[in-house]
């Protein structure tokens, strides 16, 4: 809100944001520490967080296959296709959260470096619905490719359907 406060001016009636920078020197600064903290950063914590996970899920998995018989190769599969699934899920995650953000975030970076009075707005709505397109698409391919998560939600669905089929047979 600080940033807010000090960079939006009122002209004529009409409020004005995030474009009167008392210097050009604070704008660069603020967008180059704008796009590390809220992209790289963020990728950053996406590439360590899941490569824990992933490690997790191989440290099971070789349990898992310690204690398993020889003769188990069908259970041994199923691990190694969850552990493809996993990891499937979050590359594709990641690649399309770098994917629609970044346009969002480069487009901030060149607005704040370049003149003021230069901005296209239709880049920046059409950035802003790409970004917007991640967290809406996010449920979805997690729904679509993580197994467990699309079981759960087959139950879920399945469950509804046969309650409300049941409630419809006892109302009539």
């Amino acid at each position: 809100m600080a940033v807010v406060f000090t960079t939006t001016s009122i002209i004529d009636g009409v409020c004005y944001g995030y474009m009167f920078w008392k210097s050009r020197v604070a704008a660069v600064i603020y967008a180059i520490w704008y796009f590390m903290s809220f992209f790289v950063v963020e990728v950053f914590i996406f590439v360590f967080c899941y490569g824990r996970i992933v490690a997790v899920i191989r440290r099971q998995a070789s349990v898992m296959a310690d204690h398993q018989s020889p003769g188990t190769s069908a259970a041994q599969a199923h691990t190694h296709q969850v552990q493809t699934n996993v990891i499937k899920t979050m590359i594709l995650i990641s690649a399309f959260y770098i994917v629609t953000w970044m346009p969002t975030n480069v487009n901030y970076l060149i607005l704040n470096f370049s003149e003021p009075g230069s901005s296209v707005d239709i880049v920046h709505y059409t950035a802003t619905f790409v970004s917007f397109l991640y967290i809406c698409a996010n449920p979805f391919i997690y729904a679509t490719k993580f197994d467990p998560v699309k079981r759960i939600l087959v139950d879920l669905i399945s469950s509804r359907i046969s309650r409300q089929s049941t409630v419809g047979s006892h109302a009539t």
